[in-house]
């Protein structure tokens, strides 16, 4: 029986040090102080501030109630065995087995602990050199993502979506909710580049055409981000539409450009201009973060003027033709199936250039 206690005591110990790491006492803190929030009547005075705290409770729940579920389980086994009844040795056996390998899944989070690797995120996707064959690429990115975060059970909203006049699109804007979204997308921020037969060209030739991902930790609460008013330049426009009764009639769009760094967010989806102008200051408020950690800079006031996601910077190829091959230029990881891949099969991708971080 003793060596089954020393098995358990160093599981105890594995356990303990991984939760300090993720912080999950701050985050169960958290997830108490919104349940309180969520159960006062008048906060539904507000609904989108009820359901932002709504989602927000979920993701935390899916971050804290595991570990704790785990840890309770370690207690209990061990106090079982201090009851020294040899005749469950077997019995015990199995169980610390699988309780390792729970904790062995659940130590992957390890690798998620950046400063805002908790995060939900926003995916920006836009079409790039390639003309309607690049539109058409971001499209089926846009589709990959949806897909990867259903099959990751985590939720979706599109904010923004500019289509291409002949297919695809030209740009699209989403935000995924769930545990730990920024921390495993992140790694997918950058050039995506497709090779493949055509299908926009009378002659079927073969053709490259590229997409740029950027991934954004979503920032929801301004006292993240210190922005100064004046930093800040504000246009309103009319928003554009393809006609009919649904085009806008009002100056409703909003662009606001930080003049520090040249960023601007522009969105128009919305049907009021205060709709518009509270999603682009989450947005903008994630590109500085997003440009913060690419600089390394201590604060805002320290970026320097550039685009938070750069051109220049490819990292994944998808290759349909003359043979089929997806690779990261990075970390070399590659699978042989690209539809499998485009339907969402990235996981693979997001491990290799988690596990490449810490070598």
């Amino acid at each position: 029986m003793q060596p089954l206690k020393k098995r358990l005591q160093a599981l105890a110990e594995d356990v303990d040090s991984a939760y300090a790491q993720l912080a999950i006492d701050d985050k169960a803190a958290q997830l108490q102080q919104l349940e309180q929030d969520l159960a006062v009547p008048e906060l539904w005075n507000n609904p989108a501030d009820a359901q932002a705290k709504n989602k927000q409770q979920s993701v935390l729940t899916a971050m804290v109630q595991p570990w704790q579920t785990l840890r309770a389980q370690v207690n209990d086994l061990s106090e079982l065995m201090e009851l020294g009844d040899d005749s469950l040795q077997g019995e015990f056996e199995t169980q610390i087995s699988a309780l390792e390998t729970e904790l062995r899944e659940r130590k992957k989070e390890l690798l998620l602990s950046g400063p805002f690797d908790d995060h939900n995120a926003i995916i920006r996707i836009s079409a790039g050199v390639g003309g309607t064959d690049a539109q058409d690429f971001a499209e089926m990115l846009e589709r990959m993502y949806l897909r990867w975060a259903e099959k990751s059970d985590m939720s979706t909203e599109i904010v923004e979506r500019s289509a291409g006049e002949e297919a695809g699109l030209k740009s699209s804007v989403i935000e995924v909710t769930g545990p730990y979204v920024y921390g495993k997308l992140k790694g997918e921020h950058g050039v995506h580049r497709l090779v493949r037969l055509s299908p926009f060209n009378s002659d079927n030739l073969r053709q490259t055409s590229f997409a740029l991902i950027e991934v954004l930790p979503q920032i929801d609460t301004p006292d993240e981000v210190q922005l100064d008013d004046k930093d800040l330049k504000i246009d309103v426009y009319r928003a554009g539409g393809h006609g009919g009764q649904s085009v806008n009639t009002t100056d409703s769009a909003v662009r606001i450009t930080h003049i520090p760094t040249g960023l601007t967010v522009a969105i128009q989806n919305e049907r009021s201009q205060l709709q518009n102008r509270e999603t682009a200051m989450k947005i903008l408020r994630s590109k500085l973060v997003q440009l913060q950690l690419e600089q390394h800079a201590e604060s805002v006031a320290e970026l320097r003027a550039g685009e938070s996601a750069n051109w220049g910077s490819q990292i994944r190829n998808y290759v349909l033709h003359p043979y089929t091959l997806v690779k990261d230029t990075r970390t070399k990881y590659e699978e042989k199936d690209p539809s499998a891949v485009l339907d969402g099969k990235i996981d693979g991708f997001i491990n290799s250039y988690l596990e490449s971080q810490i070598r």
